[in-house]
């Protein structure tokens, strides 16, 4: 018996050693000589695949339904992010409760905002006072085509080598960018000036609507962190029933309730209000889908409207 316990003593430590150190500790590149690249919300992920190509190897923190605002980062993506040669993220306050993580970061490794480079005269501010700006910059196209370059210019400043190679998919991709823009424009044109008003769960599209003409409410702030009160639900419902606005949406990342609020109240005054369909906002679709790129995302957030209103 005693001769059992000392061998099964030393398996647990053998066991036990294996798994802390028995396999040396991956940074930087990966096997394959990628670049390894942490990124926050799977729109950031998605330009740097594009101007990346097969030199990158990303890894996105945040995934498909999951809200920026409230994310907090666990254990896991410390450590990813430590493990990554390059961190891009969204800044303007996107990703509130990672500020002072980023900050230590970029004392260590290239950690890029990729809204740096976006004219502060081109960023909306939010409504409360704070001077601070609205961070959803990505629903306008070519806001985010300024983002695609600052990615472009981060990874042509870290591997030299490749640069041209950088340039060219990102030229490319902005050509798509651009066509993107425009049928965005088109399409919301086609919607009657009266109809043109998208309510949502919160103000995430201010600059969707600065950008194509259409009027855009949402019952909580900029943020998810705000709070929305009856005042806001009978505000906002008095809206739908005085202009007869007949869809309102709901997203992907954030709960029904808050919206359904405002339907229950528009019904209780005789207004029937139906719900649009889902967009969108701070969270792209599922990986392998047409909404899991930043593309497809878009073009499905603008046909879902369009055949709500229209």
């Amino acid at each position: 018996m005693r001769r059992l316990m000392m061998t099964m003593l030393f398996l647990s430590f053998a066991v036990g050693a294996a798994a802390c150190g028995g396999g040396a500790k991956t940074t930087g590149a990966d096997a394959e000589g990628k670049i390894k690249i942490t990124t926050t919300i799977g729109m950031i992920a998605d330009i740097t695949e594009q101007v990346g190509g097969e030199h990158v190897k990303v890894t996105a923190l945040m995934k498909p339904g999951v809200d920026p605002h409230l994310y907090k980062a666990s254990q896991g993506d410390v450590r990813k992010l430590e493990e990554a040669e390059l961190i891009l993220y969204g800044g303007l306050h996107l990703e509130g409760k990672m500020t002072d993580i980023f900050e230590n970061m970029a004392k260590q490794k290239t950690t890029v905002a990729v809204t740096r480079d976006i004219p502060e005269s081109q960023l909306l501010l939010v409504d409360d006072g704070s001077g601070t700006h609205d961070p959803h910059v990505w629903f306008d196209v070519k806001l985010w085509t300024r983002a695609t370059e600052t990615v472009q210019e981060a990874l042509s400043k870290h591997d030299a080598a490749h640069a041209a190679e950088y340039k060219q998919n990102a030229d490319a991709y902005i050509a798509k960018l651009r066509e993107l823009d425009q049928y965005a424009a088109r399409q919301i044109a086609s919607i009657p000036e009266g109809q043109r008003v998208l309510v949502t769960a919160h103000d995430a599209f201010g600059y969707f609507g600065k950008a194509y003409g259409i009027k855009v409410m949402g019952l909580q702030g900029i943020s998810t962190a705000s709070e929305y009160g009856s005042k806001d639900v009978s505000t906002l419902r008095d809206y739908l029933v005085a202009n007869k606005i007949k869809a309102v949406f709901v997203e992907s990342s954030v709960p029904k309730k808050s919206i359904e609020a405002v339907i229950q109240g528009a019904a209780k005054q005789g207004h029937e209000v139906k719900i649009g369909g889902e967009l969108f906002s701070d969270a792209m679709g599922p990986a392998g889908t047409p909404e899991g790129t930043y593309i497809g995302m878009v073009r499905h957030n603008v046909d879902t409207i369009v055949k709500a209103l229209k």
